[in-house]
């Protein structure tokens, strides 16, 4: 019989329809078996869970450093014995760039004071203990003019792409990206990357605002990568419309999914026999209780399969989320079936009495063209049609 798509009972059974058909695996929605699948839900801070705010910024090769160097009285090793008309006993060096090595050159310190991966205070400490035998009770100041390293980069579908020195006091996720001029779209169709330590976090743009823990500090030398790509999915089988949907959100539920579709079709669909096709990762699949050595790759064909006869199945619609190119295949009610079958035999039977009644439409035409009376048209035709049978 012609139908929409496989029958409840072939997709349940797992069993392949051809030999070389792609193995599945079917999974049933359930309270916990949705909380996993949440758990694996595109999202930064399951990436990068450190709340910490950024460690203190240090001095990297190419930064401009400022060094001024005191001295407790004149006459010491860097200020003359009538400095004491002058303002404060210091003096300030040329600012100077961190070198290729690292290092950064003080006078009379005997050695280059190694600044690379320090912080000010570090590199004042190994100052003041470089010139202590030198000068007179020197203390130092350090101080970055010029910020060179450490960056953050910010690409892609923002207003103002960027690479641009991270602050002292640290910055979140949304805060660099307003630094960027904000995305260039409303935003609920774009994604977000943060890339660190060769490492990859990604979440939609709308898990930024409405789930704050995405909104993860930015580290120096951070990525962020701002993308737009429409969510869709694809509907099938005896839902109200079949066709190719958008998601026009952030994110999208299954029980919004299916509204957006018309729903189910009242004279044709099985409740019970909803699915969702998707592909998972091996870690969420055994998670899920499904034995992966039968399947080669990093994704595993998952049919999820959801019962809306039970009332409380539309509770798990509710919180079942959509994720981008899913397939919603909703099944054919098996009196579907039946009914197509005793309509095609209709059609048979019907088929093989059209010439029967075309023999009998002769004959009475042939007697009334005689003038026969009908009386006597209804029992000659009687015969002929019955020696026809």
């Amino acid at each position: 019989m012609p139908t929409s798509g496989p029958a409840s009972y072939d997709v349940k059974s797992e069993r392949a329809y051809e030999p070389d058909s792609l193995p599945y695996a079917v999974v049933r929605i359930t309270p916990q078996a949705e909380g996993v699948i949440a758990e694996y839900n595109p999202r930064i801070s399951g990436t990068f869970p450190d709340r910490r705010t950024p460690k203190e910024l240090k001095f990297g090769i190419g930064d401009i450093v400022a060094v001024s160097i005191f001295e407790s009285s004149s006459g010491g090793l860097f200020i003359p014995p009538e400095a004491s008309v002058r303002p404060g006993n210091f003096i300030a060096l040329p600012n100077q760039p961190v070198n290729t090595k690292g290092y950064i050159s003080v006078p009379y310190a005997g050695r280059p004071i190694l600044a690379k991966d320090k912080t000010p205070d570090e590199v004042q400490a190994e100052i003041i203990d470089a010139l202590k035998n030198r000068a007179i009770d020197p203390q130092a100041v350090v101080t970055l003019v010029e910020q060179r390293t450490s960056l953050i980069s910010v690409l892609g579908d923002v207003n103002n792409p960027s690479r641009f020195p991270a602050t002292p006091e640290g910055e979140k996720l949304l805060d660099v990206l307003t630094r960027a001029g904000g995305p260039k779209s409303q935003g609920y169709d774009s994604w977000v990357i943060v890339e660190r330590d060769n490492k990859r976090g990604l979440a939609p743009f709308g898990a930024l605002i409405y789930e704050p823990s995405n909104n993860i500090w930015i580290h120096p030398h951070d990525t962020i990568y701002l993308y737009r790509e429409p969510q869709t999915f694809v509907v099938f089988g005896a839902s109200g419309t079949q066709g190719l949907f958008n998601f026009d959100a952030w994110r999208l539920s299954l029980a919004e999914a299916m509204a957006k579709a018309g729903g189910l079709q009242d004279l044709q669909a099985d409740p019970a026999s909803v699915f969702v096709y998707r592909g998972e990762t091996r870690e969420l699949a055994a998670r899920l209780g499904v034995n992966c050595d039968r399947f080669a790759g990093p994704i595993v064909p998952i049919v999820y399969h959801i019962n809306l006869r039970d009332p409380a199945g539309y509770f798990l619609t509710t919180r079942f989320q959509m994720r981008n190119k899913d397939v919603i295949f909703a099944s054919n009610n098996p009196t579907v079936d039946a009914a197509k079958a005793m309509n095609f035999f209709r059609l048979t039977v019907a088929t093989m009495n059209d010439p029967i009644s075309a023999a009998v439409n002769v004959y009475a035409l042939k007697f009334a063209i005689a003038g026969v009376p009908p009386s006597v048209v209804t029992g000659a035709v009687t015969a002929p049609v019955a020696t026809t049978r």
